[in-house]
């Protein structure tokens, strides 16, 4: 469903070349749960840009849903980013003016869902990850938790492909990250693909596939048993 084809990523740093990723390829299947793990520097926020189709590689193809992305426009990849994923983020990018049901449609603004079935999805989904008493409540009157389960829904809304999560837990203190994980658990045993991206250990357990990155490069993948010997660059 993903696939990545010798991907590389690179970018100038005032007179050094910085090289993000190096021939990355891998396959994440229709209702896996990927882990991307790996220090500052390892190049998983960067994989994870081009997963969402927010970044370009230099060099190789990506296949998203049988489409190769890598070479499409801003404005077919803004529109693949609408049909296809579902992201969340670590510090939530809620609106604050908008209530729970509002935060939670906004996806859906630029589509030809109707403002019913908008509605009607929004409902639903805060209903799902345990919010029908809070539709109606702003980001400020609710927990860090509850703000994490709104951006959920609003991941879910558009009915993705693949939902990304970065750092989802990131912000949370220990029980309520085990309740937030808990919940993407539950999504992806309903049959949604998950890949997330963590430095905390415990959190990637979750997950059935771990892929362990260095220097820009897959170090492990449990997934595939394969282990890549990375020599540490400098």
């Amino acid at each position: 469903m993903l696939e990545l084809r010798n991907i590389a990523k690179s970018f100038a740093n005032g007179s050094e070349i910085v090289h993000a990723l190096t021939d990355i390829s891998l396959t994440i299947q229709q209702n896996e749960f990927v882990a991307f793990m790996g220090s500052s520097g390892s190049g998983k926020s960067t994989l994870m840009n081009i997963l969402g189709c927010l970044d370009t590689p230099n060099n190789g193809q990506y296949f998203l849903d049988n489409k190769d992305v890598a070479t499409m426009d801003d404005d077919t990849l803004s529109a693949i980013r609408n049909k296809h994923i579902g992201f969340i983020f670590q510090t939530f990018h809620l609106l604050p003016k908008l209530d729970a049901i509002g935060n939670v449609k906004l996806p859906l603004r630029f589509s030809d869902v109707s403002e019913e079935e908008a509605n009607d999805r929004a409902h639903e989904l805060l209903d799902k990850v345990g919010l029908g008493h809070r539709k109606t409540h702003k980001p400020f009157e609710m927990s860090g938790g509850q703000r994490q389960r709104v951006a959920i829904a609003r991941a879910l809304i558009n009915r993705p492909t693949v939902v990304l999560a970065d750092e989802p837990t990131g912000n949370l203190d220990s029980k309520t990250s085990v309740e937030i994980m808990s919940l993407l658990t539950d999504l992806h045993q309903q049959g949604q693909t998950i890949v997330m991206v963590t430095h905390e250990d415990d959190i990637a357990t979750y997950a059935q596939r771990v892929i362990t990155m260095r220097d820009g490069q897959i170090l492990q993948d449990t997934g595939t048993g394969q282990q890549v010997p990375v020599v540490a660059k400098g």
